[in-house]
C-alpha cells in the first residue's frame, strides 16, 4: 500500500515521503480500516517537526484522525495506532473506540467530526459549563478548532465573538454566524480587549476558547468578564503564556487547562456520550464541519505543512480516492 512515512524530523513538506509499504497488521483488540478520508490535524505537524509529546519511533506515518470502512462493510470515525497514522491507504485501530460515522456527514466531514469538535464540547461544556445567553470569545474562529467552537457555541445559544487573521478569514468567520469578527492583523491585544468590552457593554467574554496562546491569551485575560472562563487549548502561536495568577485573583476569573485526551483514559464512556450529542447536532444542521479543502493523496504533506503555516480556514481533508488510492 501507499503511505506517507517521516525519517527524519523536520518541515512536513520536506520530511513527508511517499512509499510503498507493506499493510499494517492489526495487534491483540485491533482492527484494520480502509481510510476513506484522513483530516489534517496542528498535531501531524508537531510530529512531522517531532515537537508533539508523543512521539511514535521512526519512520511513522501521520495522521491522527481518519473516517474509515471496517472489513464488514461499517463507516467509523478512527484515531489510528501510531506509528501507522492516518495518510495511509490502510490503517490499524482500537476496536473498541471506533465510532459510527453520522449518516447526515460526508467521508471527509466525518474525519473532521472528531478531535475538534470533541474538545469543543468538552471545553465549552464540561470545563467552562457555558450557559445560552453568554458571550464566548473563540480564538482563531476560521481555523478547524476555532470554527468547530464557534458551531458549538452558537448551538449552546451562546453570543460568539471570533478573532481572525485577515480578510478572508473575517469573511469565514461571519459565514460561520460569529456575532462580532475581529482582524487580529490589524488591531493588537489591547484593541482587541477593547472591541469585546464595546460590544459586550463593558461585561466582557464570559467564556473565552484560546487554542493560540501568546498575545491571543493577553487579549483574553484583558476582556474576560466577573466569574468569566479562560478555556486553554493549545497554543498554535507558538508561545505559551505564563498566567498571571494575582490578575485571576484580582478579577475573579478562572484559567481552564483541557487535555481531551486524557478522557480516553479516566473517562472513555464521555467520548461515547459525546459523540452521541454531536451526531445528533449535526443531524439537526446545528454543526457541519468546515471542509476548505478535500486535498488528493498525493497531496497530503502539502496540506499538513498548509496547517502548520496557518495559512488555511476551515479544514483539509486528504482523500485518498481522489487519485487512485483506497477504494
Amino acid at each position: 500500500m501507499k503511505a506517507w512515512r517521516v525519517h527524519t524530523p523536520g518541515e512536513p513538506r520536506e520530511a513527508m515521503r511517499l512509499e510503498e509499504v507493506p499493510e499494517p497488521v492489526p495487534g491483540e483488540g485491533e482492527v484494520k480500516l480502509r481510510v476513506l478520508a484522513a483530516n489534517v490535524n496542528f498535531p501531524d505537524a508537531l510530529l512531522a517537526r517531532g515537537q508533539y509529546q508523543i512521539k511514535p519511533p521512526l519512520p511513522f506515518t501521520p495522521g491522527v484522525e481518519v473516517c474509515a470502512e471496517t472489513e464488514d462493510g461499517r463507516r467509523v470515525i478512527a484515531n489510528p495506532t501510531l506509528p501507522h497514522g492516518g495518510f495511509a491507504e490502510y490503517v490499524t485501530a482500537p476496536a473498541r473506540a471506533l465510532l459510527p460515522a453520522p449518516d447526515s456527514l460526508d467521508d471527509a466531514e466525518a474525519a473532521a467530526l472528531h478531535i475538534g469538535y470533541q474538545t469543543g464540547w468538552f471545553g465549552l461544556h464540561r470545563r467552562a459549563r457555558i450557559q445560552r445567553g453568554e458571550t464566548l470569545l473563540v480564538h482563531a474562529a476560521a481555523g478547524g478548532v476555532g470554527s468547530a467552537a464557534v458551531q458549538l457555541g452558537r448551538a449552546a445559544g451562546a453570543t460568539v465573538i471570533g478573532v481572525v487573521g485577515g480578510k478572508a478569514k473575517v469573511r469565514t468567520a461571519e459565514e460561520l454566524g460569529c456575532d462580532l469578527v475581529i482582524d487580529r492583523e490589524t488591531q493588537d491585544a489591547a484593541a482587541i480587549a477593547a472591541r469585546v468590552k464595546e460590544f459586550t457593554g463593558g461585561h466582557g467574554a464570559d467564556v473565552v476558547y484560546d487554542p493560540v496562546g501568546g498575545d491571543a491569551y493577553t487579549a483574553s485575560a484583558k476582556c474576560v468578564a466577573f466569574e468569566g472562563r479562560i478555556v486553554v487549548v493549545g497554543f498554535a502561536g507558538g508561545t505559551v503564556p505564563t498566567p498571571a495568577l494575582n490578575h485571576a485573583l484580582v478579577k475573579n476569573y478562572a484559567v481552564l487547562g483541557l487535555h481531551w485526551g486524557l478522557y480516553a483514559i479516566k473517562e472513555p464512556a464521555a467520548i461515547g456520550a459525546c459523540h452521541a450529542e454531536l451526531t445528533r447536532l449535526a443531524a439537526d444542521g446545528a454543526i457541519k464541519p468546515l471542509v476548505s479543502e478535500r486535498v488528493p493523496f498525493a497531496g497530503a504533506a502539502d496540506a499538513v505543512q498548509r496547517v502548520a503555516d496557518g495559512t488555511t480556514t476551515g479544514r483539509l481533508v486528504v482523500v485518498p480516492a481522489l487519485d487512485g488510492g483506497a477504494r
